[in-house]
């Protein structure tokens, strides 16, 4: 039903009969799915984004089957979609004992990478990017349990991306706890338009001439329940920019892109 909710949004969009679309019918259909989108207060693009991608995974998705001898029967062993396809990616975690030095790895698949603000006035996305990808230390609480040891070690972690999405999709943590306080970062992130280049987070490396281009933002202007989103997406054949706020839609220069409201980054 949500696929087929969103088809249809689809088809109006690109069908250019009028002048706006609202997604209305779209949103109604996921919220009776998801409660918290069905009320008429502000949630959170970010988790809206989650929703509707594993929706229409859920809706699109087929099942790859390979014959495995397990009791004489076939195994599925992995679902694909168009969705897993365009935007999901593995990062892969080398968590390394530091009591006895031995290094395992773990992997874990992503949609939406979350990263970290690492400067309250401004800072890049590849600052950003540094700091989600830098190695950390893993004490107290968070310790592993070394199977090497047998017993609870302190350890250090790093990530890399192992594949890369088609599509990634950045989001900026623009919200933080401090304290029982929950409050908004205004830093303004710079990110580019193009050449975002990944090979330094990536192992293996990318290959050559694998760098993103920017394709859309949504962005976050207010603050924590009193706020409002607005989108810039690039016309994949015109190249234009164009703004989304409701019912206005214009066409934007390339210079207006860059804004300190960027909550979601579409690379």
């Amino acid at each position: 039903k949500s696929a087929t909710a969103f088809g249809c949004l689809m088809s109006d969009m690109w069908l250019g009969e009028l002048d706006c679309v609202s997604p209305e019918f779209f949103r109604s259909v996921l919220g009776e799915r998801y409660p918290a989108f069905s009320q008429r207060t502000q949630q959170d693009a970010q988790e809206f984004l989650i929703c509707v991608l594993n929706e229409l995974h859920e809706a699109l998705k087929k099942v790859r089957a390979q014959l495995r001898c397990v009791g004489g029967w076939s195994e599925p062993v992995s679902e694909t979609s168009i969705i897993t396809q365009l935007f999901e990616g593995q990062l892969s975690y080398d968590i390394t004992c530091l009591e006895c030095k031995t290094t395992t790895n773990k992997s874990e698949t992503f949609t939406v990478l979350s990263l970290p603000i690492p400067s309250a006035s401004t800072c890049s996305l590849q600052d950003c990017l540094k700091c989600f990808f830098q190695q950390d230390m893993l004490t107290q609480n968070n310790q592993i349990h070394c199977s090497w040891c047998g017993t609870k070690q302190d350890a250090t972690v790093k990530a890399t991306i192992a594949k890369a999405p088609q599509i990634i999709i950045f989001h900026l943590k623009r919200f933080e706890w401090q304290g029982k306080y929950k409050r908004k970062l205004l830093t303004d992130v710079c990110y580019p338009l193009s050449n975002l280049d990944l090979s330094p987070y990536s192992y293996p490396l990318l290959h050559k001439n694998s760098e993103y281009s920017l394709c859309a933002v949504v962005n976050h202007s207010g603050f924590l329940n009193d706020g409002h989103y607005t989108a810039f997406c690039k016309h994949s054949v015109t190249k234009h920019w164009y703004s989304f706020d409701d019912s206005r839609i214009t066409q934007i220069p390339d210079s207006s892109v860059q804004t300190d409201r960027a909550y979601l980054l579409f690379y």
